[in-house]
């Protein structure tokens, strides 16, 4: 697929580059790369990859924009609070290349069409900040032949690494599952939201993954594969661990286990709890509150969240939920609440997994966003 000539103008940094040139622009022009998450990592990621002119770019992810969202998501504005995270990116995109050709995913992937979706890409970027989305993403790519290209953030450190790559020679690397053979506990490891992350962090690993995407597509310079790259930038130290194919992985050898999706919930430790027994809607909550209903109202966002604005209630974070599990009324309903309901509902699957005794939690249906729109417009969020 040639160039044409205003695309030589545009990419003309990149015709310059020894061993890249015409032909390495090319295969980028060829190449299709799904990105899977426009959150922090997917942000700087699709802009590089946007700007240097990969051909197809497909963009995954079902969430919509918020606030605390742009202290690191750098594609967004305050403009685009409450849209729809892939419409908004695939917009802004566009206008920056339009010669770029854009897929719009605005779905959660899962077991059902993992593997449809990725087939039809060929090279797949992990941006995701959830333990049974990397285990999906691995093993479809490993089930369809893809690479990997995958990162994560966390504080002030991130990692990088390229899974499932075959080199030029025919080798084919290591996958996710030989570097973490087995998930932590559910609520060991916080997620952004829970833990923090420096803003500008996923703006670095975000490019560093988007030039190993590069190495990928056109084959020049050395990519990760076989190694995973770690920094901290509070004092911008940095290693490189080797890591190799584990003959105990169940994707590996010529009798893999793994022959098919899995339930990634369940292999994670996470109770798939039905959402009708959980959920409770904010006007149901509202009538609760106004009746004197008896029950626990726990809120397990950050204490400035909710020193800005609540409505009452007893504050425990997200990442201490386990920690003060003895505080958790087991004989009367107990309703956890955050801002958009993920973080409630992640923690009763914490507990659960846990597999403590209860019975009684619910948390609030979308959150306090819900409980803004619905009941009370005029509550301050954080």
């Amino acid at each position: 697929m040639s160039l044409s000539d205003q695309e030589k103008l545009r990419y003309s940094r990149h015709l310059n580059l020894p061993d890249f040139g015409i032909s390495g622009q090319e295969k980028l022009k060829c190449a299709k790369v799904l990105v899977v998450g426009t959150g922090g990592l997917g942000a700087p990621l699709l802009q590089y990859l946007t700007a240097i002119g990969v051909g197809t770019i497909g963009v995954i992810d079902f969430d919509i924009v918020e606030e605390s969202n742009l202290q690191r998501q750098v594609l967004f504005g305050m403009e685009d609070l409450g849209k729809s995270k892939t419409a908004v990116a695939i917009t802004k995109l566009r206008a920056q290349n339009p010669f770029v050709h854009f897929i719009d995913h605005n779905l959660k992937l899962d077991a059902s069409n993992a593997l449809e979706i990725i087939s039809n890409y060929d090279v797949i970027a992990d941006g995701t900040d959830n333990f049974p989305t990397r285990y999906l993403i691995n093993d479809a790519c490993v089930l369809m032949g893809k690479p990997n290209v995958y990162a994560s953030v966390y504080r002030f450190e991130g990692q990088v690494s390229v899974f499932n790559w075959r080199s030029n020679e025919g080798v084919l690397g290591p996958n996710y599952r030989d570097v973490f053979p087995i998930p932590p506990s559910p609520g060991m490891i916080p997620n952004c939201a829970e833990g923090g992350v420096l803003g500008v962090l996923p703006g670095i690993i975000g490019s560093i993954q988007a030039s190993e995407v590069i190495k990928v597509i056109t084959g020049i310079g050395v990519s990760l594969s076989g190694r995973l790259f770690l920094i901290d930038v509070l004092d911008f130290s940095n290693r490189t661990l080797n890591i190799k194919r584990d003959p105990k992985n169940p994707l590996n050898g010529k009798n893999p286990t793994i022959k098919k999706l899995i339930d990634y919930d369940s292999f994670c430790g996470i109770n798939n709890v039905s959402n009708d027994l959980i959920d409770l809607s904010p006007l149901e909550l509202a009538r609760w509150l106004r009746e004197d209903h008896d029950f626990q109202l726990i809120d397990v966002r950050e204490a400035y969240e909710f020193d800005g604005g609540n409505i009452g209630g007893q504050q425990i974070s997200l990442a201490k939920l386990v920690e003060f599990l003895h505080l958790i009324d087991q004989n009367r309903p107990v309703v956890f609440l955050c801002k958009s309901g993920k973080r409630s509902a992640q923690g009763i699957e914490n507990i659960l997994a846990l597999g403590a005794k209860y019975s009684n939690l619910k948390h609030l249906k979308g959150g306090l966003l819900a409980w803004k729109k619905e009941v009370d417009p005029d509550l301050f969020l954080i």
